[in-house]
């Protein structure tokens, strides 16, 4: 590596991210896993503070008996009934879908007779129930299940969120160094093909930052789902700024093959 260009750790300027295209594999895999690592924190964070409180409040207001058996649900309670509310989540059960409740959080979850509602802010899906399952719905099995499982969950949400990121930074950086090479070669930019795929990994970074500030300002309550939709699409934004002004900062292939000057040739006459 030039000894003029700056050591590959830090992917938050164009100039650190250009210096992932000349560095290690390895160093690249690194920080992706810390970054990654860290936006599987904020998701679980997420989970813990706004969704799983609702979650529990949900299950211990079911009846002591109850389940889903061949697509259909077998209710002991009052319908229509809300079960849990908060201001990201709602539990509502309404077995004719009646429209009786509907709850100002910003995802209601409505259990009907044969089927659930899903509603937010961006509209509503209606999802049935699988016909060969037994799903319990009754306080009695989900409370312990809900208990042994929650401090899993979140650290599953933690792995699956690192898994996933860095294998679809691999994949997109793999359909954008295509376009990263083509460019660094008509710019005279010292970019292989090799290069370019770290540089456009590299540059796909800032956007998880971008993703870490949306997740914890929704988690506050200053962004709704819509405006969370905004953020996620201005990360993939902000990852194709990078790459363009990234390649700026690799050097030219001009000043990396210019001749230096003789020491002695101003000792000869």
């Amino acid at each position: 590596m030039d000894a003029s260009q700056p050591t590959a750790w830090e992917p938050l300027t164009p100039l650190g991210v250009a210096a992932f295209a000349r560095a290690p594999l390895r160093r690249l895999l690194l920080v992706q896993c810390i970054v990654a690592l860290v936006v599987g924190v904020t998701v679980a964070w997420l989970l813990r503070d706004a969704y799983f409180p609702t979650i529990g409040a949900a299950i211990a207001q079911l009846p002591a008996a109850g389940e889903i058996r061949s697509g259909k649900m077998d209710w002991r309670g009052e319908s229509p009934r809300l079960l849990a509310e908060g201001t990201f989540l709602a539990f509502t059960v309404d077995l004719e879908h009646a429209g009786e409740i509907r709850s100002p959080a910003q995802i209601q979850i409505e259990f009907g007779k044969t089927n659930l509602l899903l509603h937010s802010l961006l509209g509503y899906t209606e999802v049935g129930y699988p016909k060969g399952w037994i799903i319990a719905v009754n306080r009695t099995e989900l409370s312990p299940l809900w208990g042994a499982w929650r401090p899993w969950l979140l650290v599953g949400s933690v792995g699956g969120v690192a898994v996933y990121l860095l294998a679809s930074w691999w994949v997109l950086a793999t359909i954008y160094c295509g376009p990263v090479w083509l460019i660094g070669f008509f710019a005279n930019r010292d970019l292989g093909w090799r290069a370019s795929w770290r540089l456009a990994n590299a540059a796909l970074l800032p956007g998880a930052f971008v993703m870490i500030l949306g997740l914890s300002f929704y988690d506050l309550g200053a962004l709704d789902l819509v405006r969370l939709a905004f953020v996620f699409v201005a990360h993939l934004v902000v990852g194709w700024i990078y790459i363009g002004v990234g390649l700026f900062f690799v050097p030219r292939l001009a000043d990396l093959t210019r001749p230096t000057a003789n020491p002695f040739g101003s000792a000869r006459k």
